[in-house]
């Protein structure tokens, strides 16, 4: 027996349809290729590798994050955090690489995906299940969490398996259910939490309603690490009891979800108006327009340096450029006063100069508070007679 998903309420309903009206606005910005969609796209998957590695006590700024994901070398990050960002990194690229197949989730990719983020450490046994008990610690090393028996292993994921892959349910509760079910059992030595994670992303990507990346919920559970934590704990309580009430869990994601939502939206809006500033600026002074993408990273405080530039106009604006292009378009971009250069020959990099940063500042000054209320504070809920 794993942990069932409780039966929806209307408050669910009413939440979940909250939901999809926040989806069908980000479905109108995705429908059509727009031209800062590739930097946005890099952005959001940066921060869903940053918040799941985060909860893990792997810290690294987005800038990092970035480089690590177009294979640069971070500015200050420690060895174990890049190997354990770069191993979610393969994961995660796999796992959106998958998404248009849809593919039936079975023991061999649960153990491939676990591989690729713990390869870095084989005595973590990647890709194999747990030699033996296991329990979590918290950080005054008092025990919070006993997983269930290591014999049970086996049944569990296959039941696990099985619902996941033949569920009707709505997808963003099955992934709810696969991320809570595999964080419970905590099938492997090391990277449970990562594995839950990078599992339910891959649920939420068959759904096909928006691009995967941004579908995922990693960067709110990075950003509410605490919560996570206790909400996993209330169900939880300390043993595997598979039959205690997911509500808690089942809500907390879904106002995940309603608050990712909101969160894309506003990026969305803000990157458009970002772009259009740095196009206009670039189409003023006759600069290369390739490079607006770079421009709109460093504008938001990227460092960028040639190789890196490379790889953001490829994925920005689909480009391949040489490195003496590159090189022409950077001293090009700080002769106009656009970017500011530091260090010297292939140690060189460049900063938004105080006019570039002006734009986004711009942008920032119209932002309009978000509204994150408890998507449930919002729905009535319906009380039996007499409880």
């Amino acid at each position: 027996m794993i942990f069932e998903s409780p039966t929806l309420t209307d408050a669910d309903q009413a939440v979940l349809a909250e939901i999809d009206r926040l989806r069908s606005e980000l479905r109108f910005y995705l429908h059509e290729p727009r031209r800062w969609l590739g930097t946005l796209r890099r952005a959001t998957f940066a921060r869903a590798v940053q918040g799941s590695n985060s909860i893990e006590g792997y810290n690294a700024s987005v800038e990092d994050v970035v480089a690590l994901i177009e294979d640069e070398e971070p500015l200050s990050t420690d060895e174990e955090t890049r190997h354990a960002i770069a191993g979610y990194r393969d994961a995660m690229t796999y796992v959106l690489q998958l998404a248009s197949e849809r593919p039936t989730i079975d023991e061999s990719l649960v153990k491939a995906l676990h591989f690729m983020m713990m390869k870095y450490d084989l005595t973590k046994h990647p890709g194999q299940w747990r030699p033996g008990a296991i329990w979590i610690e918290n950080v005054f090393g008092v025990n919070v969490y006993a997983a269930p028996d290591r014999e049970l292993v086996e049944p569990l994921i296959a039941e696990l398996l099985r619902n996941v892959n033949s569920s009707g349910e709505v997808p963003m509760v099955r992934a709810a259910m696969v991320h809570l079910n595999l964080a419970m059992i905590h099938p492997f030595s090391d990277g449970n939490g990562r594995m839950a994670r990078c599992l339910q992303t891959l649920v939420l990507a068959g759904d096909g309603i928006i691009p995967p990346v941004f579908s995922s919920i990693e960067a709110y559970l990075g950003r509410n690490t605490a919560e996570y934590y206790r909400v996993l704990g209330e169900v939880g309580q300390g043993e595997w009891r598979p039959d205690r009430s997911t509500r808690p869990w089942i809500e907390f994601c879904l106002t995940a979800h309603h608050h990712q939502a909101i969160t894309m939206l506003r990026r969305m809006r803000e990157m458009e108006a970002l772009w259009d500033a740095c196009e206009q600026l670039v189409a003023s002074r006759r600069l290369p327009v390739r490079g607006i993408g770079a421009l709109v990273d460093a504008s938001r405080g990227l460092r960028i340096h040639r190789s890196l530039y490379i790889k953001l106009v490829q994925s920005s604006v689909g480009e391949s450029v040489t490195e003496a292009s590159a090189t022409r378009d950077l001293r090009a971009f700080s002769e106009a006063g656009l970017i500011e250069p530091h260090g010297e020959k292939r140690g060189r990099w460049y900063e938004a100069s105080p006019q570039l940063r002006a734009l986004w500042l711009a942008v920032r000054a119209h932002r309009v508070d978000d509204d994150f209320t408890d998507p449930y504070s919002k729905t009535p809920r319906r009380v039996l007679p007499g409880l």
